[in-house]
C-alpha cells in the first residue's frame, strides 16, 4: 500500500458525513506505519473504544470506512477467525465490526457487518509480521500473494455490500 496523508485519509470515507470524517482521530503514527507490509490501513479510536477505521486502495484511490463493534462479551466462544485474512484468535480477537451503509440506506440507519480481527492488523499476522495471541496462525498451502489476494477480495466483497 502507498503511504497515505491526512488529507488522503479524510476525503476517503464512504460511508460518514465530511464532517465527521475532518473530526475522526487519524493514527499519530502514519510515517512509521509498514505501508509496504500493509494491505490497508486499519486503526481504532482511542476516545471510543467501540470505533475502528479501515482504509484501502481501490481502482487508484483510497476507500474509508468507519466502523464499529460491540465490546467483548463472555459467551460460548473461546476461538474466533476473522472474515478476511482467516486468522483464528482466542475470545476478544475477532469483532464483529459493522459499517453505516453509503448513502441513503446508511442515513436510514442500514449497516453491513463483518468478523475481523479486533486490531485490524490482518495484514501483519498474513506476513507473520505479528503473531496472533494463539501463538499462531494456521498452516495455508497458498502462496503469500495468493492470501492477500483472498483478504483483499473478502475486503472488497465487503465494501461492495456498502452500496448495494
Amino acid at each position: 500500500m502507498r503511504p497515505l496523508t491526512d488529507k488522503d485519509i479524510r476525503g476517503s470515507f464512504v460511508n460518514c458525513s465530511k464532517g465527521e470524517a475532518s473530526r475522526l482521530p487519524l493514527p499519530r503514527d502514519l510515517a512509521e506505519r509498514p505501508w509496504d507490509d500493509l494491505d490497508f490501513l486499519g486503526w481504532r479510536d482511542p476516545g471510543a473504544p467501540d470505533r475502528s477505521y479501515l482504509v484501502v486502495e481501490r481502482d487508484g484511490r483510497p476507500v474509508g470506512v468507519s466502523l464499529r463493534f460491540p465490546p467483548p462479551q463472555r459467551g460460548f466462544l473461546q476461538r474466533s477467525m476473522c472474515a478476511l485474512c482467516l486468522t483464528g484468535h482466542p475470545r476478544g480477537g475477532v469483532s464483529l465490526m459493522t459499517a453505516r451503509k453509503a448513502g441513503a440506506a446508511g442515513r436510514e440507519g442500514n449497516s453491513v457487518g463483518l468478523y475481523m480481527c479486533t486490531d485490524l492488523a490482518c495484514s501483519l499476522y498474513l506476513r507473520g509480521k505479528k503473531v496472533p495471541e494463539s501463538g499462531a496462525r494456521f498452516e495455508e498451502s497458498l502462496t503469500l500473494e495468493e492470501q492477500i489476494a483472498r483478504t483483499t477480495g473478502n475486503l472488497f466483497a465487503f465494501l461492495d455490500k456498502l452500496y448495494a
